[in-house]
């Protein structure tokens, strides 16, 4: 029986010839593992408790302190100080000082750490965005971490999977967070749960890296073990002369078993918008059109990359946001930071009245840069719209991509790009 990429790279990290979904591997060789600020701290406090002098690989640990940093308080000083002394006493080379620092899942793949065929843990959710360069990436508990940090490796259940085929052409203002949302809306936010969610079809293959990882960042959100494209040329492009190891590129065979298959006309699907309080919730913007917003956030690991500024700069460019909404905006690393910058989208941001901040997840989880009060409502580019996620249990997120989440911001209500062109 033929087998899908994501068994192929497990089975390649675990010695064997042949693997597929149940079956359970105790011993597979970890190529990355990353933990942030508030993640770290508990693994290596386990770490250190269970007796261990020092890691099994430092090489293999990256130590990213990007939730609440620049610190807010004192409480978060302290978590960074954990990592910053933890990377200094082991000689661990991928820990990012303030100044260095970006969202994670953003930086790990701009700055080559993670490639194509690797096997990467991470002690958050989100860590499935990797699997845009071909990889399995996957999150998984602090303690899990721990015993990687120990170890050098992990132990898994080889997920099933579920192929997901998109094809046709894309309308105006339609990419990655669009085709995810739409696909949580489908599935439901438990709809794979467990299971590895494989983009494909001629529509991938005509998206751009930063939207391919927008699309395995939000695996999550219907419950997904793992998101991952196939690597073609433009994963390749993408990596040339980047990733710090040779990549190994992986396919799914011909004959290889899935457990579910969807196949949609990409032609058919809208600019998309989550209703609070579940990504799931996914509705073609005009449903929607009308909502008064007070806050619009772009930014995120979802969509505070380069294409995702651009985007939003190009229906901000000469215009006001309005007078009762804030924006904030939110490049993603110190590299995207300074290209927007370069470019002139700092200009277009700051005359339209926008808050531009340096790289931090902020206020995508209700950390600081645009908590919420209560009865106020934010449309956002980020990931997740629970209750409370982004600041007062009263408030509300809804989710969309940086060209809705911009025009909005200028109408004071949420509206397809097309009402202010």
């Amino acid at each position: 029986m033929g087998m899908t990429i994501t068994e192929k790279i497990i089975a390649a990290h675990s010695d064997r010839d042949e693997l597929h979904a149940g079956e359970f591997v105790k011993a597979a060789r970890v190529d990355v593992c990353l933990a942030n600020d508030i993640t770290a701290p508990i693994a290596i406090q386990e770490f250190e408790k269970a007796g261990f002098l020092k890691p099994a690989d430092p090489d293999i640990i990256v130590l990213v302190p990007d939730h609440f940093t620049p610190n807010k308080d004192i409480k978060s000083a302290e978590q960074a100080k954990i990592l910053r002394e933890f990377a200094r006493k082991h000689g661990i080379r991928n820990y990012f000082e303030v100044g260095r620092v970006g969202i994670e899942h953003a930086l790990l793949p701009e700055q080559g750490i993670v490639a194509p065929g690797d096997l990467i843990i991470g002690a958050d959710s989100h860590t499935c965005t990797y699997g845009a360069l071909g990889a399995f990436s996957t999150g998984m508990g602090s303690t899990d971490i721990a015993a990687c940090y120990a170890t050098g490796t992990t132990w898994l259940r080889v997920p099933e999977t579920i192929k997901f085929i998109f094809h046709g052409s894309f309308p105006k203002y339609v990419s990655g967070k669009d085709l995810i949302l739409y696909t949580i809306g489908q599935i439901g936010v438990d709809g794979a749960l467990y299971k590895a969610m494989e983009f494909t079809g001629p529509a991938i293959r005509r998206l751009n890296m930063d939207a391919r990882q927008t699309m395995c960042n939000m695996a999550i959100e219907a419950g997904g073990k793992s998101g991952i494209i196939e690597p073609d040329d433009i994963t390749r492009q993408y990596v040339a002369g980047r990733v710090k190891r040779e990549p190994r590129f992986y396919q799914s065979d011909t004959d290889a078993k899935y457990s579910e298959v969807f196949d949609w006309d990409v032609g058919k699907i809208s600019p998309q918008v989550s209703l609070p309080h579940l990504p799931e919730n996914a509705r073609p913007v005009d449903e929607v059109s009308g909502t008064r917003i007070d806050q619009v956030v772009i930014g995120s690991c979802t969509n505070g990359r380069l294409s995702d500024l651009r985007e939003a700069a190009a229906i901000l460019k000469g215009r006001k946001v309005h007078r009762d909404v804030r924006l904030i905006i939110i490049p993603a690393t110190q590299e995207i930071y300074k290209a927007a910058m370069n470019e002139g989208l700092f200009d277009i941001f700051i005359d339209a009245e926008a808050a531009v901040s340096t790289p931090t997840c902020g206020p995508c989880l209700g950390g600081h840069m645009g908590v919420l009060a209560a009865g106020e409502r934010c449309l956002a580019t980020t990931n997740r719209n629970f209750v409370g996620r982004m600041g007062h249990p009263k408030s509300e997120v809804y989710l969309a991509g940086p060209a809705v989440a911009a025009a909005s911001a200028v109408a004071g209500r949420i509206v397809h790009p097309d009402e202010i062109e």
